[in-house]
């Protein structure tokens, strides 16, 4: 069952500068942020054209209110920034372990209901993953890329919780993207963030 929702996450570039310990700082402190982690970024190789100029490490915000994107443009840098802001909850439930890794997926056509049945009922197989969400890209960078990125409304984040290590993770991911394509729908990994620490 889908939910209206108004959370997501930011992910902005962290490269030890003093704009990234000031928003570091910032969202320790604001009740807009739920947690904060530190995370390396994996692009997938359909993604990097899109996203040029992105960072290899960020900082992640999981957010309760979208007054969180003033201060994404408060910190645009060359690097891309991004946030994902989730407008239905497809599942959400009780897993072991602590969430240490975010996949972003995106579908190349709209989804349909009947879409979005099937694929709950296949990601709700693969017992790591914590909650489902789909919703929408904006991405923040000083350096404009050369193409649009244009499935920004079909974005799908899927929140794991593991003891596992990150590559395993990652691994189960992708079977289970290959098993929602297997259904008909084209979805391709985005971006994969392993969490490195969790922050707040």
């Amino acid at each position: 069952m889908s939910l209206s929702t108004y959370d997501g996450y930011a992910c902005v570039p962290y490269v030890h500068d003093h704009k990234s310990i000031e928003v570091k700082d910032s969202w320790a402190e604001s009740k807009s942020v739920e947690s904060m982690y530190f995370v390396t970024a994996t692009f997938s190789d359909d993604s990097k054209p899109y996203f040029p100029s992105h960072a290899n490490h960020y900082l992640l915000a999981k957010f309760n209110d979208y007054k969180i994107t003033s201060d994404m443009e408060k910190y645009v840098t060359e690097k891309t920034g991004f946030v994902f802001t989730a407008n239905n909850e497809i599942f959400e439930r009780d897993v072991d372990g602590l969430m240490n890794f975010v996949s972003v997926y995106y579908l190349e056509y709209s989804k349909s209901d009947e879409d979005i049945s099937d694929l709950a009922t296949v990601v709700s197989k693969n017992d790591q993953v914590r909650k489902v969400t789909t919703g929408n890209l904006m991405a923040y960078s000083a350096q404009p890329p050369k193409f649009t990125f244009p499935y920004g409304d079909n974005i799908v984040v899927l929140e794991v919780s593991s003891k596992k290590s990150h590559q395993s993770v990652n691994k189960y991911c992708e079977q289970t993207r290959r098993n929602v394509c297997r259904k008909g729908i084209t979805m391709n990994s985005l971006v994969g963030l392993s969490i490195l620490e969790k922050l707040k």
